[in-house]
């Protein structure tokens, strides 16, 4: 009985070496610089060959990936390399101990397997997440990091994404459909407003004419008054135009229904004039 323990003990000090050690940290080093040399590469080629940026942005991700994920478990055999009586004898307890301490973390980590197998979206989709906007620009072992309009860089837990909805703009593909919205009054010309928008759509350089531009028509209230709203729905040539082509739409296309005279809905002027006696009569009241 003292002789397997001495020799469990002996194993066990075998086992944290200097030397394993110090090869360990060499290997998640090196694990390090080959995922940074893929995503350089990538970056490059990004900027060689636009039109495959999505393409090149999701192979690096998956390779980065399998490096983490190989690279460890060479790392835990090659190097370490645990007897499989010590494995066989703390499986049970190392299990136990990783499920209550790390349990979230490798939840997250199954769940990034999940994402890049299952793939409900990639890297550089448009997503909506729980009232968040932006594009992927990273799927990790542990999270997704996706970057807003504004450039805010948002970082969320695989493990999110499994359980939750996600919707995706684009899913995979460079054009994305755009909606801007008009308004125009009832008693202007909706047949000519149709057309001048139609033609603004067409004509913007950012605009992928390969998908149909369609416009939709609905009569709502706009500044409480009966108006008709035109929605251009279009697809973008790229989603890193997005805002972009938004604007371009919307500054060419009001420019182009004042030219025509094409009346748009606002406030009466009684009306404008009791919203401004009743805004200053909040002032005074506030002051006061």
């Amino acid at each position: 009985m003292n002789e397997t323990n001495v020799e469990s003990l002996n194993e066990v000090f075998e086992l944290f070496s200097v030397t394993k050690i110090a090869l360990v940290i060499l290997g998640i080093v090196t694990l390090g610089i080959l995922a940074k040399g893929v995503n350089s590469i990538g970056e490059n080629l990004e900027r060689r060959i636009p039109s495959q940026r999505l393409l090149i942005a999701q192979i690096v991700t998956i390779a980065s990936f399998f490096i983490y994920i190989l690279g460890g478990v060479y790392i835990l055999y090659g190097v370490i390399n645990p007897p499989k009586s010590l494995l066989l004898a703390t499986s049970g307890t190392l299990a136990v101990a990783i499920g209550i301490s790390m349990k979230d973390l490798v939840a997250s980590v199954v769940a990034g397997v999940i994402l890049i197998f299952d793939r409900p979206f990639q890297v550089g989709d448009r997503v909506t997440f729980e009232g968040i906007y932006g594009e992927i620009t990273t799927i990790g072992l542990r999270a997704v990091r996706l970057v807003t309009p504004d450039d805010s860089v948002v970082t969320i837990p695989n493990s999110k994404f499994v359980t939750d909805a996600v919707a995706s703009g684009n899913f995979g593909a460079m054009d994305m459909l755009i909606e801007v919205n008009f308004h125009v009054d009832l008693a202007s010309d909706i047949k000519l407003a149709k057309e001048i928008l139609y033609e603004t759509a067409v004509t913007s350089p950012y605009v992928f004419l390969k998908k149909p531009v369609v416009l939709v028509l609905t009569e709502m209230n706009f500044a409480n008054r009966p108006a008709m709203q035109i929605r251009v729905k279009s697809y973008v040539l790229d989603v890193q135009f997005e805002k972009a082509f938004q604007s371009d739409l919307l500054i060419r296309g009001n420019e182009a229904l004042v030219e025509a005279g094409i009346t748009r809905p606002s406030f009466l002027e009684g009306e404008l004039n009791q919203k401004f006696l009743g805004e200053l009569q909040n002032k005074v009241t506030y002051i006061r």
